[in-house]
């Protein structure tokens, strides 16, 4: 097959694999404004969220009311369960039409997380329930149900022997997966090994493949292009699983923005032109700085494309060749991503509305963002609302977050309704 059919595309998962970074997180409007941005950006599809866990029930039912608006639209935004049919009934219940179902396949998991109980094959021992058993009977549900995408994840696929993933796939295309998740978990491979193996496996499989690394060896960029490149040279289209700003577990995801530019601009990539068109890298200045902002986490100095010192230039040789010619030192534009122009700050009076706003603070806030109001109950309303927002984040409203609660007080609402189960 012509390798030039064949595209890569992004599904980012910074409101699944992102918000589980340990001792931070996301609120629920935030994730929202995550959404959106992504949208925006022309990224193919978010991994939004755990449809099995309650407090995302209320965010998730939103965002799915404001895709049905097409709102949120292009973008598809699709759900994460393990292998447990309960989690799949759950998420159909709340209208999910776009899944992954993931399960570990390595002897390593199986045996340490299991303990004996489960084991990978019933071939094994056919007593024991199995993981091949636990993810055809939850993919089988969801196709049931009628969700239109699934994909099926191998955890930990890159620790996991080549005949047994070779096997689980194809029982997971024979049942009905749309894609199979190849899960570098611990950031264990090498853009040699991930390569190799994901091109033998979308050569035997012939299903697209998606491709999520972890960075805890540094390669989680890295490997992703090769992994997905290895997916295009077997003829298949690849996805790849990033996060902004590469939050994630541990050492974090493979960033947003690098696996951009690495397929944008890197020397063997840039020709075959071989990202989703739709990709937008003007957007990333804007996405970087926002999700730093929600997450609390300042972008490195030397960060890839986005970090203060990005397009800086001290050396002498280096300064006076970039002043010459950008081209010397820069491989590509920083207007290209959206940076270059002056950002404002406030230094004398700054009127903010949050948790504890008055109606006068509230409209000076929201004339300056040219929003009007049709009448003082309609303005009070949405003035309740803001002070729930800032309750709910802990931080100052940004522009985008008032404008959002303006424009979609309903969902809005929803989004900032967390109420916990009865416990009894």
């Amino acid at each position: 097959m012509d390798n030039k059919q064949n595209k890569i595309y992004i599904i980012d998962v910074t409101n699944r694999d992102g918000v589980q970074t340990s001792r931070l997180g996301l609120a629920k409007l935030e994730k929202t404004l995550i959404n959106f941005y992504l949208n925006d950006m022309g990224i193919y599809q978010s991994e939004f969220g755990f449809p099995f866990t309650n407090h995302e029930i209320s965010y998730l039912k939103a965002n799915l009311e404001l895709s049905k608006m097409e709102v949120l639209h292009p973008i598809i935004l699709s759900g994460w369960c393990r292998a447990v049919k309960d989690d799949v009934k759950r998420a159909l219940a709340i209208g999910v039409e776009y899944l992954n179902i993931s399960i570990s396949t390595s002897r390593q998991m199986v045996n340490g997380k299991f303990e004996g109980r489960v084991v990978r094959d019933s071939e094994e021992n056919p007593r024991k329930p199995s993981i091949i058993g636990m993810m055809t009977e939850t993919l089988e549900e969801a196709r049931k149900g009628g969700v239109k995408v699934v994909g099926v994840n191998a955890e930990d696929a890159s620790r996991t022997d080549e005949d047994f993933l070779l096997k689980f796939s194809q029982v997971a295309k024979e049942h009905g997966a749309d894609r199979i998740r190849y899960c570098d978990t611990l950031g264990y491979d090498d853009p040699l090994t991930i390569y190799a193996r994901v091109k033998n496996l979308a050569e035997e499989i012939r299903l697209p493949i998606e491709i999520h690394c972890h960075n805890d060896l540094g390669l989680a960029v890295a490997c992703s292009v090769a992994g997905a490149k290895g997916a295009i040279d077997a003829g298949v289209d690849a996805y790849i699983n990033t996060s902004i700003n590469g939050m994630g577990e541990r050492a974090g995801n493979a960033d947003l923005i690098s696996v951009i530019l690495a397929l944008r601009k890197s020397s063997g990539l840039k020709d075959p032109n071989l990202l989703d068109e739709r990709v937008d890298l003007s957007k990333a200045w804007k996405i970087a700085k926002y999700a730093s902002y929600a997450f609390g986490v300042p972008i490195p100095v030397n960060q890839v494309g986005v970090g203060g010192n990005a397009f800086a230039h001290e050396s002498g040789i280096h300064a006076d060749g970039a002043l010459k010619d950008r081209r010397n030192y820069e491989l590509y534009d920083f207007e290209e991503l959206g940076r270059g122009e002056p950002e404002i700050i406030e230094t004398g009076r700054k009127i903010t509305t949050g948790e504890y706003g008055g109606i006068k603070g509230f409209r000076n806030v929201y004339e300056k963002l040219e929003i009007k109001f049709k009448d003082e109950k309609e303005a009070y309303k949405i003035l309740e609302l803001a002070r729930y927002a800032n309750v709910h984040t802990q931080k100052p409203l940004t522009e985008d977050e008032l404008c959002f609660i303006a424009r979609y007080p309903e969902q809005a609402k929803q989004i900032l309704t967390v109420s916990p189960p009865n416990l009894d």
